[in-house]
This record gives C-alpha cells, sequence and structure tokens, in this order.
C-alpha cells in the first residue's frame, strides 16, 4: 500500500482517458458523418460530449442510429420538451444527508464520490446534480456513516468512483474498514465498459485486500459495448471472489426489441455477469426521445423469461422518489 501511495507515475489508464472525444466536432470527422447526419448533432451540447475512443471505434460510420452513438452522442432531439421530464428526476436532492451522502433507503447509503465519469450518456439521470467539487475529502460524509449504525451497506457512485485515483480510493477504503457496523461495499462503474485498463493491479490490490464483502455492478446497454478485453477485465474482479452484476437503461432506438435484450442477456452470462436490473428510463430532461410505454418493457421482459434461464433475466424496475426501494414492475 506504501508503494500505492508513494507513487507518482500518471497511470496507463488516465492516459488513454485523454482521448476521450470531448468536441462534437471532432467525432463527427471521426465518424465520417455526412452533412445531413451533422446537422443533426448538438455542437454545444448542454451536457458534454465525454466518450471514450474504444466505443467511438466500435459506432457504425455514418449512421445516426447505431445502439452505441445514440447512448453518447449529443442530438438535437435533446432539445425536444417532453411533458413531465424534470431536471431531477429521482429527486437526489431531497434525500442530500451531507454534499455528498444519499440517503434514500434502509440498511444502505449511496457516496457520490466525484462528478467525473468515463463517459457522458444522455440519459443520466444525475446530469444536473449540484456536486461538491471543492472538497475533496470524505470527512464529513464517513462521519454520517459513523454516527448512524443502521447503515451496513455503501454505495460508492457519481460520476463514477472509479474516477478517483487508487490513492484516493485507498484512504477511503481504510476508512470504511475502520465502521464496524459496515459490511458490504458496492461500486457502479461504467469504466470497464468504456476504459477497462482502470482496473489495473493496484485497483486490483486494493479489492484483494479490503475486508469488506464487494459487490462490482457495472453498467451496459448493449451487446456490441462487450469484447474480449472486457470479459478478461471482469473476470479479474470476479477472481477475486466479488461478484460482478449489470444494469442496463431501456432505451428506445438502443435495446428496445427483443433480440438485442437476449443477445445483451446472453453475452453478460456468457461471461459470469448476472443481469441484476433493466431500468425503466428516468425521465429527465432531454431524454424523452429514449422513452418507451411500460406496457412495451413488459413485453420485453417476458420475451426473456421464455428464452432464458431464471438467472438471467434482469428485475424490471423503475425508481420513484420517496418510495422505501426500487419499485418491481410485474410482468
Amino acid at each position: 500500500m506504501n508503494l500505492l501511495l508513494k507513487s507518482k507515475q500518471v497511470p496507463n489508464w488516465r492516459k488513454i482517458q485523454r482521448n476521450n472525444f470531448t468536441q462534437v466536432n471532432l467525432l463527427a470527422d471521426f465518424l465520417q458523418l455526412s452533412k445531413e447526419n451533422r446537422d443533426q448533432l448538438l455542437s454545444r451540447p448542454r451536457f458534454p460530449l465525454n466518450l471514450p475512443l474504444r466505443l467511438a471505434s466500435k459506432i457504425e460510420k455514418n449512421n445516426l442510429n447505431d445502439p452505441i452513438l445514440r447512448q453518447f452522442v449529443p442530438l438535437v432531439d435533446e432539445l425536444k420538451i417532453t411533458p413531465d421530464f424534470v431536471s431531477d428526476p429521482v429527486q437526489d436532492q431531497t434525500f442530500q444527508k451531507t454534499n455528498k451522502i444519499l440517503h434514500k433507503y434502509n440498511k444502505r447509503a449511496l457516496i457520490v464520490t466525484t462528478s467525473a465519469c468515463a463517459m457522458n450518456c444522455r440519459f443520466c439521470f444525475r446530469q444536473n446534480f449540484p456536486y461538491e467539487t471543492e472538497e475533496k475529502k470524505f470527512d464529513l460524509d464517513l462521519e454520517y456513516i459513523k454516527e448512524n449504525p443502521t447503515i451496513s451497506e455503501i454505495i460508492l457512485s457519481g460520476g463514477d468512483p472509479l474516477s478517483l485515483s487508487n490513492e484516493s480510493l485507498a484512504e477511503l477504503f481504510s476508512s470504511l474498514r475502520d465502521i464496524d457496523h459496515i459490511k458490504r461495499i458496492r461500486f457502479h462503474s461504467r469504466f470497464p465498459i468504456g476504459i477497462p485498463e482502470r482496473i489495473d493491479p493496484p485497483f486490483l490490490d486494493l479489492l484483494k485486500n479490503c475486508s469488506k464483502q464487494i459487490f462490482f455492478i457495472i453498467h451496459c446497454n448493449h451487446p456490441r459495448e462487450i469484447d474480449a478485453d472486457i470479459a478478461s477485465t471482469l473476470k479479474k474482479i470476479q477472481c477475486l471472489g466479488i461478484p460482478v452484476l449489470n444494469q442496463s437503461v431501456l432505451l428506445k432506438g438502443v435495446n428496445d426489441d427483443e433480440e438485442t435484450l437476449l443477445e445483451l442477456s446472453v453475452a453478460l452470462v456468457d461471461i459470469g455477469v448476472i443481469p441484476y436490473y433493466l431500468h425503466c428510463l428516468d425521465p429527465v430532461q432531454g431524454a424523452g426521445h429514449f422513452a418507451l410505454t411500460e406496457e412495451r418493457a413488459r413485453e420485453l421482459i417476458r420475451y426473456l423469461q421464455q428464452n432464458q434461464s431464471g438467472y438471467s433475466v434482469p428485475r424490471l424496475v423503475r425508481e420513484v422518489p420517496g418510495k422505501p426501494s426500487k419499485t418491481f414492475i410485474n410482468h
């Protein structure tokens, strides 16, 4: 651990992250978009473009209907006003106990570790969240956790917790280790899908040496996001005895057909990742073009049930602010 904390070398994954597309015109050039298709892009989106090169390379050239492009590239569709789509659809700010702690549900609390992400999803429900960017430490948040002994599980989210350095994560792990009533730590991360190099040996050592039970949740919406490198990366986590699960968001034009969802489910379980949740879209402003009816969502889950083993069928859920848990949608 001391070697980790003394290291000043820029990690390889940081160098790779610098290749993310953050300018719309450069991405349009890379994707070889026609003039007609370029006109459908937002040149100055309110929510910035942030797309890893690995994912951009999987997008079909000059195709605005590509399911990976639709998830990450700002389109003029975002300017459409959709009734009941709001800036804080899950009312995160209602449940803020400190600048970084969200405490919505019994026995678990979420630390909004950072505003930084591996990528910016156009449907992100937290794209308008007032992130704490000045205070880098977690002293007040850890104090809140210590004073609430009913909390047994900590969720590390953001942004993306893996945007933090290994040094920062090591300090946070060390503090959580000393809180006896914390039994489990849950990571929610997109990094393995966009920049799998982030799962480097020092981070794996942190996981290996953690005294708490860890769960690792990835976010993958389409089977084309998965490749051999990603499977190999996730296997390194699984070999530590850490369960790896996936959550997806149901998105029109991305994964709203039977065969795509089935292919995604198969691709996940074939690499040992359990499909966890299939979320109905949180109604965040600018994402109305992704919305599906609840009945269509039920049809898709029923199809998965008829064609897959039970462990490979995710639970269809919606977040309803104020409810004591995610709301399961019967199908």
